[in-house]
C-alpha cells in the first residue's frame, strides 16, 4: 500500500510539473500578444511581479485563486476539472444500448442483424442505425434508432433517403423480388411522447404501419410489415412494444 501512495504522489508531482510549466507557457504567451511587461500583468492580477515571473517559468506553486486572477485579467476563462473518467460509459452509450437491442431482437428473429450498415458504401458517413436482411423471405429493414426526437423533418428524410440507398443493394442482392422497409425504434421518454402526442398527424402519417406487426417482426420473426412503422422501447432498452397511433378524434 505504502509503495501504491508513493507511485500516485510521483505521477502526481509530475503532472503538475507539465501543468506550471504549460500554464506558463499560456501566460507569456498572452501578456507578449498584449504587449504587456511582467509589472503590468502583476498590477493588473493583484500578484507580484516576482510570482509571475516564476509562473512564466513554470517554477511557481500554483493555486486556484492566482489562475482566476490572471483569467481576470487577460479576459479568458480558467478551464479546472479532471479528464474523461476511464471507467464511465461511452458517450453514446444510450444509442448503443437501443442499437444493441435491435440486433439481439433481429437475430433471435432469424435476421442477418448489421450495426451501423453503410447504405452508400462509396461514402461510409451514409449508414443505418441498425439493418436487418433476411435471404429467405429477400427483405431488408432499415432501424432508427432515437434517444430523444431533435428535427423530426430532418430525421425522416434521412431515413428515406437511407431506404432509397438500401434499396439499391437490395436490386443488387436480390433483383426485384427483394424489398425494403422501415422502422423507428424510440425511447419511451415523457419527452418524445409528448412529442408525438403534440404532432399527431405528422407522426401517424409518417408511420402508418402496424406497431403490433413491427413488434411481431422483430421480436418473433413474423412478416415484415411493407409501411414503415414506429414502436417503443423501455427506458433500460430491454424490451420494445407497440405505439398506439392517436385515432382521428385524439387529441393526443
Amino acid at each position: 500500500m505504502r509503495k501504491r501512495r508513493g507511485n500516485v504522489a510521483m505521477e502526481a508531482a509530475r503532472r503538475w510539473q507539465e501543468r506550471r510549466v504549460s500554464v506558463g507557457r499560456d501566460v507569456r504567451s498572452m501578456r507578449v500578444a498584449r504587449r504587456w511587461t511582467q509589472t503590468e500583468l502583476a498590477e493588473r492580477a493583484g500578484i507580484g511581479r516576482m510570482m509571475i515571473g516564476r509562473i512564466e517559468t513554470g517554477t511557481a506553486a500554483l493555486d486556484a485563486e492566482v489562475l482566476e486572477r490572471l483569467g481576470a485579467a487577460f479576459g479568458v476563462r480558467v478551464l479546472l476539472g479532471f479528464g474523461r473518467d476511464p471507467v464511465e460509459d461511452v458517450a453514446d452509450a444510450g444509442h448503443l444500448a437501443m442499437q444493441e437491442l435491435a440486433l439481439r431482437l433481429g437475430r433471435r428473429a432469424g435476421f442477418v442483424a448489421q450495426f451501423e450498415l453503410a447504405t452508400r458504401p462509396q461514402n461510409p458517413r451514409h449508414s443505418a442505425d441498425s439493418a436487418l436482411a433476411d435471404d429467405r423471405r429477400k427483405v431488408a429493414v432499415e432501424i432508427e434508432c432515437w434517444n430523444t426526437f431533435g428535427d423530426i423533418g430532418a430525421a425522416a428524410r434521412s431515413s428515406a433517403r437511407k431506404v432509397a440507398e438500401l434499396e439499391e443493394l437490395v436490386a443488387h442482392r436480390w433483383g426485384e423480388e427483394g424489398s425494403v422497409s422501415s422502422v423507428w425504434i424510440v425511447r419511451d421518454t415523457a419527452r418524445n411522447r409528448s412529442i408525438i402526442a403534440r404532432y399527431p398527424e405528422v407522426f401517424r402519417s409518417r408511420f402508418p404501419g402496424s406497431s403490433e406487426s413491427w413488434v411481431r417482426a422483430l421480436t418473433a420473426g413474423g412478416d415484415v410489415p411493407a409501411e414503415p412503422g414506429l414502436v417503443w422501447c423501455d427506458l433500460k432498452a430491454t424490451r420494445i412494444f407497440a405505439w398506439r397511433a392517436p385515432r382521428r378524434n385524439d387529441r393526443g
